[in-house]
Parts: structure tokens; C-alpha cells; sequence
């Protein structure tokens, strides 16, 4: 890929050189993100944050990486306070931020929404999640996090649970890891079971792929291991959702009892399937993956921008 100018709308456009072109850049840049250093690299540029779906952590953590690459942020926080509300189209807006900013990342509620949105961009535009459609930033934070927490990306295997059929979080982290040699566990009940398009096209990579409702099984085959909630908000029935909620639950005991060794992480928030003394256990690397979540997105905004010539640490 050339990340000069591009938009970052899916894991699907990332080949296995990108993928570490990533890492290499947010590895570079991880003393910026850790407030160990700080750079000067985007002094003069603009990045627009446009949220219009609830966040905490995305938004948070890619406006800070702007700043501590001494950019500057303006933002949008809910539709209700934009011209979309009006009935401005997203393709519209995308082309009138566009002379605001040098980068625009955006979340939205409506899958496609930000493919849309960067129909009508001029400048690089980073999806930071689209309804149940794809989030391709937190998808390279959970494999830098991969590669921080275990050493390497290949001979590993890695478990996936909860909300499969609905998660942005796993359709998009599932074609990044593709592209490595691992195997693929997916634990879910048949309602929230992984779509079959994207077991198909797993396998049609020759990806080994596993799919089960056993719980304890499932968390003993993995490297690392990656919880995902039951997502409400994705229910049109509220019945449903309170027979799914708590499905699977992972405890201290559970891993201590089955993969002491485990390394578990989960996009957050988390609403009950890691209790809290999970916390307390080493493999526990939520916590510092949301912190991981900086550095990578530094490394996307300093990437579509074109400016990793010269990274201006000091």
C-alpha cells in the first residue's frame, strides 16, 4: 500500500507489509506515545475527529496522538451538532472538512457510513469504526498488542469469544491475522456465531479455523485470547440480548484452573465477561492494549500523511 494520501477504511486493503509497516512505525514512535519523548513531526497540521457514535478510548487516544505529535485537533462529537442533522450529506461533508484539516478519522453508527464520508474527502480519512461494519485502528493496536505481548505474529494460536456475528472488532482483526500463520478459535453460541463470508474467506487463505461453544475447550488451545462483549445495541430484540449477555464469562480461577499462560485482551468496554480479578493476573493485557492504541495511531496519521521521513523525536 502506498499510506501516503490513502484512507484507512478496512483491515481488507492491508497486505502483510503493510501490516508491518504499522508496527515498525508505531514501535518508533511508542517513547512519543509513552510521554517518554516528545516531537514536533505534525507541528502545522490539522486532524479533524469526527465522532458521531459514542467513544471513549478511540477518540481519546487518536486526538492524543495528534497532539503529542504537536498537531492540532479540532472536533465534531455527535450529529446532533453538525450539518448532518440538517440534512448535509455525508459525501458533502466529508469534501467541506476536508479544507479544515490535513486528516479526518471518524466513527459513525451506519455501516458505510465513513466510505461515504470519504467519497467526498480530499484528505486522508482513518474509519475509527462503522456501525457492525469495520474499526481497522483498533484491529492493528490488538496485533501490535499480539506482537508486543507474545514476540512474534506467527506459530500462534489465537481464540476469539462473544459477539462474533455482530463485532467490528473481530471481522476487522480476523483479515489482519491472516496474513500470519496462525490458527483461528472461534467460541460462540449459534446466535452470535462469526458470519459464514468471513470463515469462507479465512479458509479460502488457508487459514485453520475452529469454530465451538465450548467455552473451558476453546481457552485452553490459545496463545491469546480475546473477549468481546455481547453488544446491545446491535439487538433489536431486548430479550435476546438478555439470554446472550453473559454467556461466557472469564474469571481469575477459570484461567488459573485451564491456561495459566493465557495472554487475554478485549477492545473495551468490558460489561461483565472478565470479571475484575482477571486484572490482577500477568497475561491480563486490556489495559495495556487501550494504551497501545496511541502509539498505532500515530503511526496511521503520520503514515496517510506522508511525514515518516523524518520523525522529529527530540
Amino acid at each position: 500500500m502506498d499510506f501516503k494520501g490513502a484512507n484507512i477504511l478496512s483491515t481488507r486493503q492491508f497486505e502483510k507489509a503493510d501490516i508491518e509497516r504499522v508496527i515498525e512505525v508505531a514501535e518508533e514512535l511508542e517513547p512519543i506515545a509513552k510521554k517518554e519523548q516528545t516531537s514536533d513531526l505534525m507541528k502545522g497540521k490539522v486532524l479533524a475527529s469526527l465522532f458521531y457514535e459514542a467513544s471513549t478510548r478511540t477518540r481519546l487516544s487518536t486526538e492524543t496522538a495528534m497532539k503529542r505529535l504537536g498537531g492540532e485537533v479540532i472536533t465534531v462529537i455527535g450529529e446532533e451538532y453538525s450539518s448532518l442533522k440538517k440534512g448535509e450529506t455525508l459525501d458533502d461533508t466529508g469534501r467541506i472538512i476536508s479544507c479544515y484539516a490535513d486528516v479526518m478519522a471518524m466513527r459513525h453508527s451506519e455501516e458505510g457510513a465513513v466510505d461515504k464520508f470519504a467519497d467526498g474527502a480530499t484528505v486522508p480519512v482513518i474509519n475509527c469504526g462503522d456501525g457492525p461494519g469495520q474499526h481497522p485502528t483498533q484491529a492493528l493496536l490488538d496485533i501490535f498488542t499480539i506482537k508486543k505481548e507474545l514476540g512474534k505474529l506467527d506459530g500462534l494460536t489465537v481464540a476469539m469469544s462473544g459477539d462474533l456475528k455482530f463485532g467490528r472488532t473481530v471481522h476487522s482483526l480476523v483479515y489482519l491475522l491472516r496474513h500470519f500463520d496462525m490458527k483461528l478459535v472461534f467460541i460462540a453460541p449459534d446466535q452470535l456465531k462469526m458470519p459464514e463470508n468471513i470463515i469462507k474467506d479465512l479458509k479460502n487463505d488457508g487459514v485453520e479455523v475452529e469454530e465451538t461453544a465450548d467455552f473451558t475447550e476453546g481457552v485452553k488451545k490459545a496463545d491469546f485470547f480475546y473477549a468481546t462483549r455481547v453488544q446491545q445495541e446491535r439487538f433489536e430484540d431486548p430479550s435476546e440480548y438478555e439470554k446472550l449477555k453473559d454467556v461466557y464469562v472469564l474469571t481469575k480461577k477459570f484461567v488459573e484452573d485451564n491456561n495459566p499462560d493465557l495472554v487475554i485482551s478485549h477492545p473495551l468496554p468490558r460489561v461483565g465477561e472478565i470479571t475484575k480479578d482477571v486484572d490482577e493476573l500477568k497475561g491480563a493485557a486490556y489495559f495495556r492494549a487501550a494504551a497501545n492504541g496511541v502509539a498505532v495511531r500515530m503511526a496511521l496519521i503520520a503514515l496517510v500523511t506522508g511525514v515518516t521521513g523524518v520523525l522529529g523525536v527530540k
